[in-house]
């Protein structure tokens, strides 16, 4: 019998070391309902423990003993290895592997997780494929099953697109939508012009500002019903480490709406998702966002209205953090649904 039924412990493994997968770490020591058994990186734990532990926005006091990392709550086992099939998750009896490579996109990629003993794996990143399900933390929790074993958490700015435009679809109505993330640079950019398998993200991501492809709207539209033509997305990857905007153009249906109407939705949203939405009435910027949970945090100073239907918004996130809440919180509904469903069969 798995722990998660006895005692609503999850268990869970983590493959790759990251950003994503040191806040998952982190989130995980504030509370009781789950624990990392296990860490799967292919680098030097030594120097793990030095970036989980010495980052200045994130401190906690961890220790790394015998390839063991060790807090006041659980110890994790580190491991070297970034292929699922070489992992023992059975060995841990792992009931969730987080799959924070930024690799894992594909049912076969995270298949690899099952057939190594995991129950379920969530992967950090879109599919590129259909898995099991696309999980976004209030927008499609009723859709999740039990029988679900390949799982995707979308990503933060998936997260965001999908509250920010529901939100405003519910409440007035939307056309279409256009969506540009300015986006932090990524682990996979070079701090140098290296020539890599794209031209524009073969210059230095440090110097430029470089446009991106993003597939939020394309998983997004598949959320939310009626925006399957509607909704179009891309990303512009800024030289900032930490901190992005989501900038939200809606063809609003009633053109008697304006600024108050949408910035008074998004005050009722915020009420509606107080754990996924924040509102800032502070003429916020970037460095601000940083180690903020939400999904999004609405700017209200920055709505503005083009012509009759036309408004332009834009909302602020953590790309990190926020991502790794929404997985959390992904486990949490996972964790529920388990408990539910074995209580029925007693």
């Amino acid at each position: 019998m798995s722990l998660t039924t006895q005692n609503k412990t999850t268990r869970i493994g983590i493959m790759g070391f990251g950003h994503i997968g040191r806040h998952i770490y982190r989130l995980a020591m504030e509370r009781d309902d789950i624990e990392v058994i296990a860490i799967s990186d292919i680098a030097d734990p030594a120097i793990l423990h030095y970036l989980l532990t010495n980052d200045r926005h994130n401190k906690c006091d961890v220790k790394l003993e015998n390839n063991y990392l060790i807090n006041e709550k659980f110890k994790s086992r580190m491991m070297s290895g970034d292929n699922p099939l070489s992992v023992p998750w059975d060995v841990f009896d792992i009931d969730v592997v987080l799959d924070c490579t930024g690799r894992s996109s594909t049912r076969s990629s995270l298949q690899g997780h099952i057939d190594s003993g995991a129950r379920r794996v969530m992967t950090s990143v879109l599919p590129t494929d259909e898995l099991d399900r696309l999980v976004l933390p209030g927008i499609n929790d009723e859709d999740i099953n039990s029988a679900d074993q390949l799982i995707s958490a979308g990503s933060s700015t998936t997260n965001a697109l999908a509250l920010v435009l529901k939100i405003l679809n519910d409440q007035l109505g939307v056309e279409a939508a256009s969506m540009v993330t300015m986006h932090a640079y990524t682990s996979d950019q070079s701090l140098q012009d290296y020539a890599g398998k794209d031209f524009r993200r073969s210059r230095s991501g440090a110097e430029n500002i470089i446009p991106n492809t993003n597939a939020s709207a394309q998983w997004v539209a598949k959320v939310l019903p009626g925006f399957e033509d509607n909704l179009k997305s891309s990303a512009l990857n800024v030289p900032i480490q930490k901190g992005s905007l989501l900038d939200l153009t809606v063809v609003l249906k009633d053109s008697a709406l304006g600024v108050d109407d949408v910035n008074n939705a998004m005050l009722r949203g915020a009420d509606q998702y107080p754990s996924l939405l924040g509102v800032a009435e502070d003429p916020i910027v970037s460095s601000d966002i940083i180690g903020n949970r939400y999904s999004a945090v609405y700017d209200l100073k920055a709505t503005i209205k083009a012509g009759s239907h036309m408004i332009k918004t834009l909302s602020w996130y953590d790309n990190g953090l926020s991502h790794a809440c929404r997985m959390i919180d992904a486990l949490k509904l996972y964790n529920n649904i388990d408990i539910q469903n074995k209580g029925a069969e007693q």
